[in-house]
């Protein structure tokens, strides 16, 4: 397994530092504890297997820090997951709660070429609306 591979819930501690970072400018060990509902010895885990794979700077009483790479890979992690919540909400006609919940599950398990095809439908469903409305009326 490459040392580059996240597992899910990895994804998620990423994405958490990196919204939470965008959000206030800086993150903390408990807000991401709080966030994810999870002890702070399995965020402390987490941001040091995070740290050894180069994805944050974290260190023992110092400031939590995304490194490039980091950013990069939060931000495929989150492009997925709007992809997805998107296709659910837009097309299907999911409510946002729900689309949200699912697309954070299936967006640690979809290949890159359904996520390809994915995203180019939901680009054309929105070009050709009635489409939508036809597909929404027989459901």
């Amino acid at each position: 397994m490459s040392d580059k591979i996240l597992s899910s819930s990895l994804e998620d501690y990423l994405e958490c530092v990196y919204n939470r970072i965008n959000l206030n400018g800086s993150v903390k060990a408990i807000e991401i504890s709080k966030e994810l509902s999870v002890s702070r010895a399995s965020v402390t885990e987490a941001l040091n297997k995070l740290a050894q794979k180069k994805y944050i700077n974290y260190g023992r009483y110092e400031m939590i820090s995304i490194t490039d790479l980091g950013i990069e890979k939060a931000k495929e992690i989150i492009n997925k997951h709007n992809v997805i919540q998107s296709f659910f909400e837009n097309i299907l006609g999911i409510e946002k709660d729900e689309a949200a919940r699912v697309a954070c599950g299936i967006e640690h398990i979809i290949t890159e070429n359904i996520l390809q095809k994915l995203s180019a439908f939901n680009n054309f469903c929105s070009s050709e609306p009635e489409l939508i409305e036809k597909f929404r009326q027989k459901g």
